[in-house]
């Protein structure tokens, strides 16, 4: 059966947010988002979630078992609040990758990273996901904290975040998920849809980019899909845990 997205008669297409658009215009409507944003990434992450972002990083810290002397990859990794962190748990001896595929953020993550005395261990890399341009079998640890959902080919990225895991490697997919409680999706759909476009054109002077948010939110696996998606990309002992209701899903798996 041929790929459809090698069609020679016409571009397929894909999803960015509601709309449907050619494949290879989806990474250039993303960045221009990511570049509208940026400078104000860090305040609005903490106005739109409370600060409770903190909290499910620190989650995702805790899971992922890193170590002094690990080599860690922090993909979609932005303003660089988890490499921060992961510099200082591989000390001296690690070492960090910031990897982003949109420049204006991989600038903000590394000024602030420099301004803070971190640089010792971190490299940073701009770097497409789903093309990881690093050996295989390298990393001890590989995350991406909400950057899945907006990577066109999601099971060429998991291949990709795979090959450049050492054996015994862990993937961690920090990402928002799917409430299971009706009232509490009812009232989360409410608030995406009203408040963070609002919140979007009081701060960043840019609703647009929020309601891209909220619908690419919309648009993502579920956490079911998504762990069959890990299988399936060939990673073992694939599980997840919900938080805030579901509204984030950590997911984990290892490099067999």
């Amino acid at each position: 059966m041929s790929d459809p997205r090698k069609a020679p008669d016409h571009e397929p297409t894909t999803h960015f947010g509601y709309q449907n658009v050619p494949e290879s215009q989806k990474a250039e409507k993303v960045a221009e988002v990511f570049h509208s944003v940026a400078a104000k990434y860090d305040l609005m992450n903490d106005l739109m979630s409370g600060g409770i972002h903190r909290l499910w990083k620190r989650f995702t810290l805790e899971l992922s078992g890193v170590r002094p002397g690990n080599r860690v990859l922090d993909i979609a990794g932005g303003t660089g609040d988890l490499t921060r962190q992961f510099s200082r748990l591989v000390g001296p001896a690690g070492e960090v990758v910031l990897a982003d595929i949109n420049a204006s953020m991989l600038k903000v993550g590394r000024d602030r990273l420099l301004d803070k005395g971190v640089a010792g261990n971190v490299a940073f890399v701009q770097a497409d996901a789903e093309k990881l341009p690093f050996p295989d079998n390298h990393f001890d640890v590989v995350t991406i904290a909400f950057g899945l959902r907006n990577v066109t080919h999601k099971d060429d990225a998991l291949r990709s975040m795979l090959r450049v895991l050492k054996p015994g490697g862990r993937l961690l997919v920090l990402e928002f998920s799917k409430p299971g409680n009706p009232l509490l999706s009812k009232a989360y759909d409410a608030y995406s849809f009203t408040l963070l476009p609002l919140m979007g054109k009081l701060i960043t002077r840019d609703a647009d980019s929020y309601r891209y948010l909220a619908e690419s939110i919309r648009m993502h696996p579920d956490q079911d899909t998504l762990k069959a998606m890990m299988v399936e990309a060939g990673f073992e002992r694939v599980s997840y845990h919900n938080m805030t209701g579901g509204i984030v899903a950590l997911h984990r798996g290892i490099k067999p």
